[in-house]
């Protein structure tokens, strides 16, 4: 049997903290020999963030007791030996909770109070106002309390049927829908908003992030949850009962949910949960068996995806399999087939992206320090050419060269005038490019969208004002993208007249791409699309709930933007520190040939020496070439394991 699901991702998180190891090695070696500037500094921690902080996010979709908290208590908890997420009859998740680790935090659980979507702030808002959550301590050494306080996301209230419409839960159009009203004419919602299960899980440390969401009425009235939460998972596990199949709500979760934020490289998987309902029944293990096969085609069908990504399982069998180390048992329950697929298809995508990213950006380092190098041996032989033009010479030509030096020297720095000229116009033209990434001109041009909301009654041309939205949000990439190709064209033509008078080896910037950008647009536009639509127009006519979504819209968006923005400061900073890396290098050209020829001046045998430490100093270069190949080639080679090739690793052992 193959490693579970937990011992795949724990090989996963030491390789990459591994390889961020190697990165601050890496980091040291440059600074001890002088090559970690601005740019190659800012390059590193970036790759190091991205290596430390990645997140790996797991979404459990469902409509109410298809046995979602129980799956996640056999794959993540069964080592507690119990059930930790509420699963058992008449106790289930009722708000949508999101397991992670934050360091800074202690183990707890927060819970936000569900009067909270009276009001317009977002979930992203509320999780900065930690005085509006309710906080519960969690001891991770014990299995009972951790339970028994986890237990709270279960949690009930009655309410009016007019309290239960302004928090978004009854809709005199819903029907059969809405909540049943008791006799007293209360309805019953959910205690909570959302969760925030904070614990020092060995996965959840490494980056892992689960999402336990509650059924159709709670994730459709969520738009934060389902376009920002579900829309970004790296995987969504979407259960039906083994025994019914697609369901007309499962149909609508799947349709209206899922398949808008479905993009490549997302691990969709569905589960038929709750087989062993079958097991007792009067058919033969043969029966049954085809009774599945024709319920996982069926659901293919209908959800119109590969059969192969349909798991047949019993949950609460292979939570009680692992408990009780049964491995007949564990096998017949489905769970290691599914956590198989679960780990190939977010580790395979995850480590697929970090090759990429990682890898391009190892040979974008290499590239910055082998220009650092080559001017410093650029430096040196023309050093070399001076001294050896020396021998033989009296005290008068050394003293002419001297003065032809610190000629050279002034005319060097006179240049700086026209240098700080340019940083001038470079930084102006910098701050316009920001600009047009920033708050500011994102909030503007939400405005129209946000006023569009606002409005009471049906929205019937919403769609075109949030099309309209989108194509100005693109403008402002184009704007940014001119800006630059402006600031190229200017450092260009500076960068040439600098390499003619002085001999530099200045590269003029290359094209900004802004690809991630143009691309995440397109994908946030596509999730929230769906809400726009007729079967949404009830709830669009509230403009409570236009509110939230413009504030969950907001903040996805801010994170694309300043993402954006990064990748702006990235190019300008590696365009103007090859200029900043040469400018110091000549000047310490100058300082080491005046002291060569002062020595020279001043003892016969100065020469000679000086001619020995630059030979020297060209073996050390040659030296440090050979060191920096070897650290791209130990930075690079853990990438060359396929993704597949670390889940057959694991296997093996």
């Amino acid at each position: 049997m193959g490693p579970s699901f937990s011992e795949q991702f724990d090989r996963f998180g030491h390789w990459r903290r591994d390889f961020a190891g190697q990165m601050a090695g890496f980091r040291g070696w440059l600074a001890a020999q002088d090559l970690l500037d601005a740019a190659v500094q800012d390059h590193l921690q970036r790759l190091e963030n991205l290596l430390r902080d990645d997140k790996v996010c797991v979404a459990f979709v469902a409509e109410f007791s298809r046995g979602k908290s129980e799956l996640i208590n056999a794959v993540f908890f069964a080592h507690y030996g119990r059930r930790i997420m509420p699963a058992t009859p008449g106790r289930t998740t009722m708000c949508p909770t999101e397991l992670g680790y934050d360091p800074a935090l202690p183990p707890s659980l927060r819970l936000l109070p569900v009067e909270s979507r009276s009001q317009p702030h977002s979930l992203a808002e509320w999780r900065n106002r930690p005085a509006a959550w309710v906080q519960l301590p969690l001891d991770v050494n014990d299995p009972d309390q951790l339970a028994h306080n986890v237990a709270y996301v279960a949690q009930v209230r009655k309410v009016s049927v007019q309290e239960a419409q302004l928090l978004g839960f009854w809709s005199d159009e819903a029907g059969a829908d809405n909540p049943v009203c008791d006799a007293l004419g209360m309805v019953e919602i959910p205690r909570w908003r959302h969760a925030l299960l904070n614990l020092s899980h060995p996965l959840l440390k490494q980056g892992l992030v689960i999402v336990d969401t509650p059924g159709l009425n709670a994730v459709g009235t969520e738009p934060e949850l389902t376009v920002n939460l579900i829309a970004q998972a790296h995987a969504v596990v979407f259960l039906l009962a083994a025994d019914a199949g697609v369901t007309k709500s499962d149909l609508a979760i799947w349709k209206e949910h899922l398949l808008p934020c479905h993009r490549e490289g997302n691990a969709h998987l569905v589960v038929l949960n709750k087989i062993d309902t079958l097991w007792g029944s009067l058919d033969s293990g043969t029966e049954v068996q085809a009774q599945l096969n024709r319920q996982r085609a069926h659901s293919a069908q209908v959800l119109e995806i590969d059969p192969a990504r349909i798991v047949p399982l019993s949950a609460q069998k292979g939570l009680m399999a692992k408990i009780e180390s049964n491995a007949s048992l564990l096998k017949n329950s489905g769970l290691p087939l599914f956590e198989d697929l679960l780990a190939q298809g977010i580790l395979a995508h995850r480590q697929s992206i970090l090759c990429s990213v990682v890898g391009e950006g190892v040979m974008q380092l290499q590239a910055q320090v082998l220009r650092s190098i080559h001017i410093r041996r650029r430096d040196l032989d023309e050093q070399m050419l001076e001294l050896r033009s020396l021998r033989g010479k009296n005290s008068t030509v050394i003293e002419s060269m001297r003065q032809r030096i610190r000629q050279e020297q002034r005319t060097f720095e006179a240049s700086s005038t026209k240098i700080l000229a340019v940083r001038s116009v470079h930084l102006k033209l910098m701050n316009q490019a920001f600009q047009f990434l920033g708050a500011t001109s994102l909030r503007r041009e939400l405005e129209q969208l946000t006023g569009a909301l606002a409005q009471s009654g049906l929205k019937m041309g919403v769609r075109k004002v949030y099309a309209s939205t989108f194509e100005q949000l693109r403008g402002l990439g184009a704007h940014c993208k001119a800006t630059a190709a402006e600031i190229q064209a200017m450092l260009g033509g500076t960068f040439r007249d600098l390499n003619t008078e002085f001999g530099f080896s200045l590269q003029p910037p290359s094209d900004l791409q802004l690809h991630d950008f143009d691309r995440e647009l397109a994908q946030i536009e596509e999730s929230y699309l769906q809400y726009l639509g007729f079967g949404h127009s009830l709830k669009l006519a509230n403009p409570l709930f236009g509110q939230r979504m413009v504030n969950a819209l907001g903040m996805r968006l801010r994170a694309v933007f300043e993402s954006a923005a990064n990748d702006l400061d990235l190019w300008s900073k590696s365009a103007t520190s090859q200029l900043d890396a040469q400018l110091k290098e000549r000047k310490r050209s100058f300082a080491r040939r005046i002291e060569a020829v002062d020595r020279i001046n001043e003892a016969a045998s100065g020469l000679m020496e000086r001619i020995a430490e630059i030979e020297s100093a060209e073996q050390q270069l040659s030296a440090l070439e050979q060191r920096l190949a070897q650290w791209m080639q130990q930075l690079v080679q853990p990438y060359a394991v396929q993704p597949q090739e670390l889940v057959a690793e694991g296997q093996a052992t």
